[in-house]
């Protein structure tokens, strides 16, 4: 007997059927980041971020040109079980003789039809979008959507309207919905005297974007964040902001789970969503300390953040992206190993039996609760894993796949 088979009769006892969970991982899509392989720098004329945020390391290899990214993006890929969908920003633009001569206010779906194009061919399942409102001149004092420069904030607004225009094209494309994440980094280093007027603007700027929202194609989704550097004291799109606007809105909420206090608890809030809301979506990234975003490891924040995401039976309601932007390391290997933990952490949700424990639960028998939560540490999830692994062609020996791409590729750049 393989140790799989062993593996699957001890989750049988406890009413786990392995190979429905193996079947189930590979229906879940994880929408991967483009922004690590090129420290989110993007092709649209920006050479470094702003906007509160920024990445730190400089390990060799990182993607310079279109074509760089792309086989980067490729590479990884082929080493990441599941379904896959890739996830674009706007700085992305392949602009070509444009370059230059339009602004993210005028860009359309041509400049991102070679994005289009590599993802089918590669097997992704679909595109998302994000409109890039970070990293350009017309930042004015920190503030884009609740800026209170008039110009400044059609500019963003147009922008905003052609992301979404772009979106629909995207959803067209793919004959599936592109989710569009919309996040500023708007804010205030010192304590501002106004605190409603910028909250007021964004509003009004966000409702204006909306109205090209074309609904058959797209879903949009709103981000919060506690702090950037830069801007420590206030936030315009802060979380009751956001949650009180996707409710009004019909829009629904984005949590990334470095984007708030570091003593909170990001599992919590998934199920208070899901008592309001058709949709959640989620970055998932780790921050040591707060937002740092590191590479995603199987550790026991992000085993508690897809618990939640999956013993409901509610997982299609979520759409899942990565976000991080590590240059410590192999860029590749934080895209691969990422991705990885965070299917690790769903996986060890589908093997826990919680429909028993949640009937302990019920009944009071907090004592057994417990007990079946610690029982369940122990059960062989890694020969579950290796399992999936092995059904999708892959091991988890693919560190020195990486390390030979860094040689022959990574190390000429």
């Amino acid at each position: 007997m393989s140790r799989y088979q062993e593996a699957k009769a001890i989750y049988a006892k406890v009413g786990i059927d392995t190979d429905q969970v193996i079947a189930k991982m590979k229906e879940i899509p994880i929408s991967i980041h483009c922004w690590q392989g090129d420290d989110v720098i993007g092709f649209d004329g920006s050479d470094s971020l702003s906007g509160g945020i920024q990445t730190t390391g400089n390990y060799p290899g990182r993607a310079r040109t279109p074509e760089e990214l792309m086989a980067d993006i490729k590479k990884a890929a082929s080493l990441m079980p599941g379904k896959k969908r890739l996830n674009l920003h706007a700085c992305y633009a392949l602009l070509g003789e444009d370059k230059g001569k339009v602004d993210r206010d005028q860009y359309t779906y041509k400049y991102f039809e070679p994005w289009i194009k590599f993802a089918k061919e590669n097997g992704f399942d679909g595109v998302d979008f994000n409109p890039t409102f970070f990293a350009h001149p017309k930042m004015k004092d920190g503030l884009s959507l609740s800026s209170p420069d008039e110009a400044t904030r059609r500019f963003w607004i147009e922008h905003g309207k052609r992301s979404l225009e772009i979106a629909a094209e995207i959803g067209k494309a793919f004959g599936n919905k592109c989710f569009v994440n919309i996040w500023i980094p708007d804010g205030m280093k010192d304590i501002p005297a106004d605190r409603l007027g910028p909250r007021l603007r964004l509003r009004d700027s966000i409702d204006e974007i909306l109205t090209v929202l074309d609904k058959e194609h797209v879903q949009v989704a709103v981000e919060s964040k506690v702090f950037g550097i830069g801007v420590e004291s206030y936030t315009v799109g802060s979380g009751d902001f956001y949650m009180n606007y996707a409710a009004t809105r019909g829009i629904f909420c984005l949590i990334d789970n470095g984007h708030y206090h570091p003593t909170e608890n990001v599992a919590d809030k998934y199920s208070s969503l899901l008592a309001f809301y058709d949709n959640i979506a989620v970055h998932l990234t780790r921050s040591v300390r707060w937002d740092s975003d590191h590479m995603a490891i199987f550790d026991d924040t992000m085993k508690d953040i897809c618990a939640e995401i999956v013993k409901y039976g509610m997982v299609d309601k979520f759409i899942i992206a990565t976000d991080w932007f590590d240059a410590s390391i192999n860029r590749i290997f934080a895209w691969v190993g990422g991705v990885r933990a965070i299917q690790k952490s769903l996986m060890l949700g589908l093997l826990t039996p919680w429909k028993e424990m949640i009937e302990a639960e019920e009944k009071g028998d907090f004592t057994k609760r417990l007990y079946l939560t610690e029982r369940n540490k122990m059960l062989p999830i890694e020969d579950v894993w290796e399992e999936y692994l092995r059904s999708q062609n892959l091991s988890e020996e693919f560190y020195d796949e990486i390390k030979e791409y860094e040689d022959k590729v990574l190390s000429l750049r």
